[in-house]
């Protein structure tokens, strides 16, 4: 965060929720009704797009070029992406599949659960899965990350305005729930608790991106690929749903892991951390 900037956080995610509620909400309505369900996906495509295009309003307000420098600075800008780093943190999601995996394989979980998925786990209208997979990452993160998230910062460690960030983020997939053919509705069908572990995983989620955007000097394009590779991962391998509540456990316990060993980043109130002394503790 940029401390000379003036941020109106609470005024952002207020309209954040509330366009994309109204967006998901009409969504939601059209996916049950069989003469407009073929239409469904466009409410919840503005929804999807709520995040940036507030972010680009607020940011494009603001007097001076200074923070819209900032924005494209930190999208475009391939140097601000630590090599080594980002590639070790892009295995964190793979990594806690195949973990998971074999962890259930010891309470009676299946090994096929190796094999590839055959088909997603959602349906999108005429809107590919995988187009809108990677539309999410890009979306969201321009928005949460061009502007949602610096916002927290202010007053607060980074530890905080992450743990903040990830329940703001969860709660935000709250109107996904009442959405016919979205993933939240349909695990919602399955049972309440993996909705539960879901929104849990995703506050979880949050913490660890908020992370990987950090330590690669607040990179929104490395935000935006770690997303994507979260959103690849989940879909990839044929993961029961018993399964993601075991691999929830186990990003709880990576991002300890990070937490306690990068402690004093957490701590730090001013996250402006010499990204040189940052990157030398994430590879040690």
């Amino acid at each position: 965060m940029n401390s000379e900037f003036n941020y109106q956080g609470k005024r952002y995610f207020l309209a954040v929720f509330c366009g994309t509620f109204i967006c998901w909400s009409i969504g939601g309505v059209l996916s049950f009704n069989h003469q407009w369900e073929d239409y469904y996906i466009l409410p919840m495509l503005l929804g999807l797009m709520m995040p940036a295009i507030l972010a680009s309003g607020f940011i494009w307000r603001q007097p001076g070029s200074g923070m819209k420098q900032d924005f494209v600075n930190r999208l475009v800008s391939l140097r601000r992406i630590q090599p080594k780093a980002f590639f070790l943190t892009l295995a964190t999601m793979p990594l806690s599949v195949i973990t998971a995996i074999f962890l259930s394989l010891m309470f009676g979980g299946s090994a096929e659960q190796f094999h590839f998925s055959e088909h997603f786990s959602f349906s999108t209208g005429f809107v590919p899965v995988l187009g809108l997979l990677f539309l999410a990452a890009v979306f969201e993160e321009l928005g949460w990350r061009g502007y949602g998230f610096e916002s927290l910062e202010k007053g607060r460690s980074f530890l905080k305005a992450s743990i903040v960030f990830g329940v703001i983020w969860s709660l935000w997939h709250l109107p996904l729930l009442w959405v016919n053919h979205s993933y939240q509705y349909e695990i919602y069908r399955q049972s309440a608790w993996y909705a539960v572990n879901f929104y849990i995983s995703t506050a979880v989620l949050g913490v660890i991106v908020s992370w990987v955007c950090h330590i690669n000097q607040r990179s929104i394009l490395a935000a935006i690929l770690f997303h994507l590779v979260v959103n690849l991962s989940q879909e990839m391998l044929s993961m029961t749903q018993q399964t993601k509540c075991i691999q929830t456990i186990v990003l709880v316990g990576f991002t300890l892991v990070i937490v306690g060993h990068q402690w004093p980043v957490f701590a730090n109130l001013n996250t402006q951390v010499n990204s040189k002394r940052l990157n030398r503790r994430v590879l040690t």
